[in-house]
């Protein structure tokens, strides 16, 4: 939320490659607002009908709209890492610059919002909804493991496959540049490679959280 707000105050204070951090964390505000869903409507309104478990079979409901705050930006989010681990790689591999990282920005959106709704249209249309009596939610693959791999575990080992190809190019090419800051030597060498470690440092942290 914190980013959110001070996107909107300052919006050109993000610029590429960070800017995709604040299209994370409103895909995580909007995952976290189907998670509270539960806490103002009840569990038994969104994932269940007194002992019967809901399902997206019953039409639009509360269900419906959980599944698609939690699903829908969750998967959005998981791209939204891999645009940012991509636009990482450009920056520090490929040596691109903010303009030129910038001047993609319509596919990174296409990728990372039309991905995901496609998926979800996919999973309504096959009714493969069902709610989670015990989570208080809607997802898919609650009751059919088949659902779970297709449209859960397959795209997120694909999108985490992606995200670390890119994190670990950049990182070598960080390494390349820091060995060849030590072997120049000169003032202010150490200072320099000193920095690229921290930089390094908070990058890798990051992309593990």
């Amino acid at each position: 939320l914190m980013t959110l707000t001070t996107f909107l105050i300052d919006s050109q204070r993000f610029k590429y490659p960070e800017r995709p951090i604040v299209y994370l964390s409103a895909c995580y505000f909007m995952v976290a607002l189907g998670y509270l869903a539960r806490l103002v409507l009840g569990h038994d309104e969104i994932a269940c009908d007194g002992a019967i478990i809901k399902t997206s079979a019953n039409g639009p409901s509360a269900c419906t709209l959980v599944f698609i705050l939690v699903y829908f930006f969750g998967m959005a989010s998981s791209i939204w890492w891999v645009v940012l681990s991509f636009a990482w790689f450009l920056a520090a591999g490929l040596k691109w610059g903010n303009e030129a990282i910038a001047g993609h920005a319509q596919y990174y959106h296409l990728a990372a919002w039309l991905v995901p709704a496609a998926k979800t249209v996919a999973v309504l249309l096959a009714g493969a909804v069902d709610g989670d009596p015990v989570a208080g939610i809607c997802y898919v693959g609650n009751s059919s493991p088949e659902n779970l791999k297709k449209y859960v575990l397959a795209p997120l080992i694909v999108y985490f496959a992606l995200g670390a190809t890119f994190l670990l190019a950049g990182f070598v090419s960080l390494f390349r540049i820091r060995s060849v800051i030590k072997r120049q030597g000169g003032i202010g060498a150490g200072s320099k490679a000193d920095k690229l470690e921290k930089l390094m440092i908070r990058i890798g942290v990051f992309s593990v959280l």
